[in-house]
Order: structure tokens, then sequence, then C-alpha cells
């Protein structure tokens, strides 16, 4: 049986990929469908997502006009088909922004292309981009990253480090940008196949990154790493990568735009500054142009901070007007010619007023990128605000950058970031920051939670992704200084951390904020969906019948506020909880409850859900036909409220159900349609089972050589692990249609094995009856029906027709008579 379960993630569309291009190519969209030779309400609607698989002759119209060719090409065109390409195998899933405009990095990205295409057994297993803040690490990675892709089809993803983050955490977010629920899913998702994982800033957590990288290399022979930080991570196959600032012209130069231009870091410089202002750089601005790229050392972010003020100065003005107010120009040079870009960003926050200043440290509370919403959020505390008068003047200022046109699109340079908290600290602003901070994400937890069980699931855990960081920071924070916030946060999310398989460190959470005596007097809401979360993330890991009590808690508490969505939930767990301790009665007890409750209420998709959890018992006491019965309501229900992840769950117990009751070809197709199904809505937890229902209705079939074929999907080559209980039972199904009794039997023992104690002992009842009818040792034969007569005993299981027929009489009355 497949239980209700959480979905998974795929990297951006392809609206997101045609705008990203379009932007990096500095057109319009006018101008692109100019180029192209189609309509401009083509390019927008692509944009916009509204069609989001357009015609091969469209995409190719846009490559073209875009001037992409190589890796750029086949990645736009992957994403426009959203599918692999067979001629170049192109990743599947690729979780990267676009790549910024290189300049100046030809001879690092030619060596480290080279490296990072090598095959697996020839060097290090990962390389680690080294240099200072701002020198231009995460770019060159992103560049490399994107046109290493299809070297590496097991896909290419990336994450950024937060601070304080732990190897589990990052275990997590590794998973999570791969499209799979937990780490231990990675290995089925690469396939043997090479992958790439790019890791952003690894100094923010670098002995969490290392214990992660060594496990994930350890454990996945075909994985490579790409990092980035101002210090190598410290691994033994890691080859670390300076990265030098770009070069500058010398003193020496000539006086003329063509005697410099050729020299990177005034490369970089005239590209950003054509960004904001439309002439060309006059003769006279030769001079102080050379001068200030010299002083800046060649970083290219303190490039980028001068180029910015060229949207209503000319250069020589920068360096002139504003001197040692905005880049500390004046005066002479620091030795080697290197000038802070921490005196830059401490100018420019000068310029800003108090208000402003008290604005900037609220918002450098934030870890990675955000919404203008948030920002709302975040700085109004009580005022009115205007947010979009104060992020124009930070981009102004050259403080903030804005990427694309998605909901997350600004980002204080951490520079900046650093500088304002700094501030902060000195002006004792700091506390009052962060406390706001905890605030803001404490109401986003709450606000996306319910989300997490409708049909919008995917795209609310997506958000909660996007904001991670900020969510694991502000809970750090608030656990030590505002409990109740934190005991909001952590309330909100048990859903979420189960999708991301952090359910250990979620309880953990969870039981010590509960514990803290400051929460005793927390809203009781809070505290019961708290008590209900630490049932859901124990059952996740195995530990579901510790939480009983704190399940039954919530529930009399939810019931004391007449709070149905709390009720349902609790409900719900204690179903699943029960049948962990094989209280079974109960189960259905609590199952049938939140029906009645659903029903009531008129809550179509709960009553869904129940209907569905209620659908194993049916099959436990063999009572098919009801099962089909519950599940034909289930699709109907879940048709009504556009539940398709459902529907598809709906569709694989079907399968299931058609299986056990002979109906092999029927299964078969059921299933195949369902892992379809459950993969267009996000949900690869549900696959492996899946796939061990089709093995098993194929080889039940006699359909043996596509059964095998399921199995080398179910267990990758590399993968032997006898104790993997859904390959375990569909090798021992097609050992024993081969006539393989000795091997059939091995592998049905195993699966036993690998079952027993689990969550659905329906699935240890039939390996136990595939040992029986296998194996030659009679002893052995004889154990498997006492385990099995205890087990159909303590569960209420029901022996199907075709167990019956295949056991005989005498065995099946020693299983049900206890003989």
């Amino acid at each position: 049986m497949t239980s209700e379960h959480g979905a998974g993630q795929v990297g951006p569309g392809f609206d997101a990929v045609l705008r990203g291009y379009r932007q990096r190519a500095k057109l319009t969209q006018d101008e692109l469908a100019a180029r192209a030779g189609i309509g401009v309400r083509t390019v927008r609607d692509l944009e916009r997502g509204r069609a989001s698989r357009p015609q091969r002759t469209t995409v190719e119209l846009l490559a073209a006009a875009l001037g992409l060719a190589g890796a750029d090409r086949l990645a736009f065109l992957t994403a426009a088909r959203g599918q692999q390409s067979e001629a170049a195998a192109a990743p599947r899933f690729v979780r990267l922004p676009p790549a910024a405009d290189l300049i100046g990095r030809d001879g690092d990205v030619v060596e480290l292309l080279a490296r990072l295409s090598r095959p697996q057994d020839d060097g290090p297993r990962g390389i680690t981009l080294v240099g200072l803040a701002g020198v231009g690490k995460t770019s060159l990675a992103l560049t490399l990253a994107h046109r290493v892709a299809p070297a590496h089809p097991g896909g290419v993803a990336g994450i950024v480090v937060t601070d304080g983050s732990t190897a589990g955490e990052v275990l997590g977010g590794v998973a999570a940008v791969f499209g799979v629920g937990r780490p231990d899913d990675l290995v089925p998702r690469f396939a043997g196949r090479s992958a790439l994982l790019l890791v952003d800033a690894v100094e923010r957590a670098s002995e969490a990154v290392a214990e992660a990288l060594s496990r994930l290399l350890r454990q996945h022979p075909t994985l490579r790493f790409l990092a980035t930080g101002r210090h190598p991570i410290g691994l033994p196959t890691e080859r670390v990568w300076p990265v030098a600032p770009l070069v500058a012209p010398p003193c020496d130069a000539g006086p003329g735009l063509a005697d410099v231009a050729g020299y990177p870091a005034v490369a970089l410089f005239l590209d950003r500054l054509a960004r904001v202002r439309g002439a060309p750089v006059e003769p006279d601005e030769v001079a102080p142009l050379s001068a200030l790229v010299r002083r800046l050392g060649g970083l290219p972010i303190a490039l980028e901070l001068a180029a910015a003020r060229g949207r209503v100065l000319t250069v020589a003005e920068i360096l002139d007007r504003y001197g040692d107010r905005v880049l500390d120009l004046s005066g002479p040079p620091a030795e080697g010619g290197v000038v802070s870009v921490r005196d830059a960003v401490a100018a420019s926050y000068r310029l800003l007023p108090a208000d402003e200043q008290r604005d900037l440290h609220r918002l450098a509370t934030f870890r990675n990128r955000w919404s203008l919403d948030l920002a709302e959020a975040v700085i109004e505390d009580g005022r009115s605000k205007d947010a979009v008068h104060l992020l124009d003047r930070l981009l102004e200022l050259g403080l903030l950058s804005a990427r694309g046109a998605r909901a997350l699109r600004f980002r204080l340079l951490d520079v900046v970031r650093d500088y304002a908290l700094e501030r902060a600290a000195a002006g004792g602003d700091l506390h009052a920051a962060r406390r706001r901070h905890a605030e803001v994400m404490a109401d986003l937890a709450q606000g996306t939670a319910p989300e997490l069980n409708g049909a919008r699931l995917a795209e609310a855990a997506a958000r909660l992704d996007d904001v991670a960081g900020d969510l694991g920071a502000a809970l750090t924070f608030a656990a030590q200084e505002q409990p109740h916030t934190a005991l909001r946060i952590a309330a909100a999310l048990p859903r979420w951390w189960r999708f991301r398989g952090r359910d250990v460190t979620g309880r953990q959470w969870l039981r010590r904020l509960l514990a803290d005596p400051r929460t005793a007097d927390a809203d009781p809401a809070v505290r019961a969906w708290a008590k209900v979360g630490l049932a859901q993330l124990a059952l996740e890991h195995g530990s579901g019948a510790e939480e009983i009590g704190s399940a039954e808690a919530a529930l009399a508490e939810f019931s004391a506020l007449d709070d149905v969505p709390g009720q349902l939930t609790a409900h719900t767990q204690l179903a699943a909880l029960w049948m962990t301790t094989r209280g079974y009665d109960q189960a259905r007890r609590h199952g049938t409850e939140a029906l009645t409750l659903a029903r009531g209420s008129g809550r179509v998709r709960d009553m869904a859900v129940a209907e569905n959890n209620l659908t194993w018992h049916e099959i436990r006491e063999g009572d098919l036909a009801a099962a089909r019965d519950r599940l034909a309501e289930v699709d109907r229900l879940a048709s009504r409220c556009g539940e398709h992840r459902l529907r598809a769950v709906a569709a694989a117990n079907l399968a299931e159900v058609e299986r056990l009751d002979g109906r092999f070809d029927e299964a078969a197709r059921l299933g195949r349609d369902a892992i379809a199904e459950l993969e267009d809505v996000g949900d690869p937890g549900h696959r492996r089972r899946v796939l061990a229902t089709v093995g098993l209705a194929l080889a039940g079939g006699g359909r043996v050589d596509e059964a095998a074929a399921v199995l080398a999907e179910l267990r990758p080559a590399e993968n032997t692990d006898p104790a993997d209980g859904p390959a375990a039972i569909v090798e021992a199904a097609i050992a024993l249609r081969r006539g393989d009794q000795m091997r059939a039997a091995e592998c049905f023992a195993a699966a036993a094995g690998a079952y027993d104690g689990r969550h659905d002992p329906r699935d240890t009842v039939e390996a136990l009856v595939g040992l029986v009818l296998s194996t030659p040792d009679p002893d052995r034969r004889q154990q498997a029906v006492r385990r099995l007569g205890e087990l159909c005993r303590t569960g209420g299981i029901t022996l199907m027709a075709g167990e019956r027929e295949l056991l005989g009489a005498e065995v099946t009355r020693q299983i049900e008579g206890g003989g």
C-alpha cells in the first residue's frame, strides 16, 4: 500500500530559462521577437509560463536570435522540451540560476572545464574556488556548472551554505535540489551516472560541509563537487583553485581606450557601466578610468559598485566628486594599489539617513534572497514605510542586487550585509533587527503551513526551500531570545521537515521548545500543532510509538479549541501511530473518526485522505471489493478538489489491490500509469513502492524479462544491499517464476527481514508466504508458517484467495488455526 506523502522538486521552468538568456543578451521582449521573426505575444506568453512546451521551430528561432551555441543551446532546448536530450544525455535536473556574463576568466574557465570533464578516476573528486570576498568565485562557479552540464548526465545542482548549517541540513538541501525527498534517495536518482554538486560559501559552515561532502563522496562514486569559499574545505580529494582579482592596466598604459579596454578589469567596468548609461566612455574619461580600476585592485565587486554610480556621473566625477565618501579614492592608494571594498560600503552607508540605516540593518538579517513583501514586513514593524523607495535608493548606491522577475529577487552583497550587521551591533540595534526577522519568518511559516496539505504542496514546499537559511537562523535566535516565536516557527514546519528528510532535526527542535518552561503559556493551538508535529516526524524514522501520548494530548487540545483541521490531523497521525504498535483496531477507529469528522465539516480533501488511509484496513481484512470502493471514492473526491497527487496515490493503491486479486496485467498497467502521474506532480517518494508493485505483477503474470527490467530500476548495479525490501521481494518473485527455488527462498527471507516491524505488516506476510512456497528446508518452512500465523492473528490479517490456493488447505489451516 502507498500512504499519503509529500512531493519533491524539479528545476526552473522554460519561462525562467528564456527570461534569463534574454536578459543576459540585453534584449527587450520586442527586440527578441523581431530578431527571431515571431510575434511578441509569443515571447510574452512563454516568459509568463502560459506555453511551457513551445513548437520546436519556435525554440530554434529563439536560440538563433539569442546567439546560443554549445552547452548553452543544448540547455535551452532541453528546458524547452522538459526532458533529456537523448543525443547528448543532458541532465534532467539543473537547479541553478542562469550564469551572469563572465569577463576576464577565460583562462580559468578553459582549465577548470577540462578538469571537471575528465573521467571520474582521473584526478581529484572536487575543486574548491578560493579567494577574497567579492572576487567573483560564485560567478565563475555558476558559469562552469552550466557549461560542464552535458558531461554529467546524472544532474547538475547547487546549494548555498548558510550560517550555522549542520551536516544533516546540508545533506537535506542536496537531496532537495536534486529532486528527491531525502539523501538516501540519491542512489536511485544518480543511477550510476556522473553528477556535479555546486556548493557555494563553504566558509559559513565549513565543518558541516566537510562532513556532508565526505559522506556523499563515499556513498556516490560518480559524484563530483565544485565549491566556493574564502578558504579550502580540507578534504583529501579536493583540488584548491585560487581565484585572483582581474588584471588592471599598468600606470604606463597608453592614453586611448583601445590601449586599456583589453584588460579584464577595464572590460568588466565598461560592461557594467554600459548597463546603467547609454553613452560610451568619452576620451577624457580614459585616464580616470585606468586610475579607478587600478585603485580598486581589479576586485569585481568593487568594480561593479563603482560602475553603478555611472547612472548619473562620468567616470571622472565618480573619482573626483565622491572620492572618500563613496569609494575612498582620495589621497595615495593603499599598499599594492588595493582599495578596501569595506571602505566603499562604509562610504555608501554613510550617505543613508539614520532611518534608512536602521532599515538596512533589518534587511541584513536575511541570509539569501528576499522578496519585496518580506522587505516590507521586516522594515515596517508597525510603521508606514515605503520599501520601494528604500530598495531603489540601495540599488542606486550599489548596496543591493536584483535579479530577474522572481519574487525572491533582492539580495544584499555579502560585504554589505556583514558591514550592516556590524553597524547594527555597534549601535545597539542588532537584537531588535534579529527579533523582527524571526517574527517575519514565523508569520511566513505559519502562513505557508496550511498549503503543505493541499494541491499546492509542491509550490509551498519550494517557497520554504527558498528561505530555508532564514528559517534556520530565525529558529536558532528565537529559541534563545523569543521562545514563543521559535515555537510558532517549529510548529509550522513538521510536514516540510518530513518531506526534506529533516525529521530527526525537526523532532529535536520541537521537543526542546515544548520542554522549555518559557513556552508553557504559549498559544494553546501552537502547542497542539507542535505536539502533533512530533508524532509526524517520529513516525518518519520509526519512533512513532514514542509519541502516541503527544498526539493524544494534541487531539484533546484541538477538541477543546474546536479546531477541526487540527483534530483531523491528530486522528490521521494516531491512526498511523497505532499501526506501528500493531494496535490495528485503534488505528481503524481513528481513521473512521477522521472520515466522520471530514464528512460532517464538508472537507472534501480530508474525506479523500481518510478514505485512502482506510483502504489498508480493507486489504488487511481481505475485503478487496471494499478496498476498490474506497479507492473509487478517493478518486472522485480528489477530482472534486483538484488533488492530482491524491488521485495518483489512489491509482497506485488500486494497482496493489488488482495485483493481490491476481489481475496481474491490469495491475502492471495501473502501476505504470501511477508512476508517471506521481512523477508529474512531483512525488518521487512513492516511486520505489509502486515499482515493486509493477515488478511483482509482471513476475506473477509470467512477464519475467519485463520484471527483471523493473528490478534493475529498483536496484542499480552498484547497490547490492540484501536488506532492501522492495528489490528483494521482486527478485524473489522472478527467481520463483524461473524455478530457482534456492535463490527465491534467500530473497524472500531477506525481504521478510527488511519488512519486519515496518509500517505495513502485509509486506512481511507476502514475503513469508513466498518463503513457505520456495524453501526446501522443512524446518525453515515450518518456522515461516508459525510466523505467518502469529502475524495474521496479531494483525487481524486475512490471507488472500490466491495465497490460500498457493499454500494449500493444510498449511492455510495451520496459519489460521495456530496449529
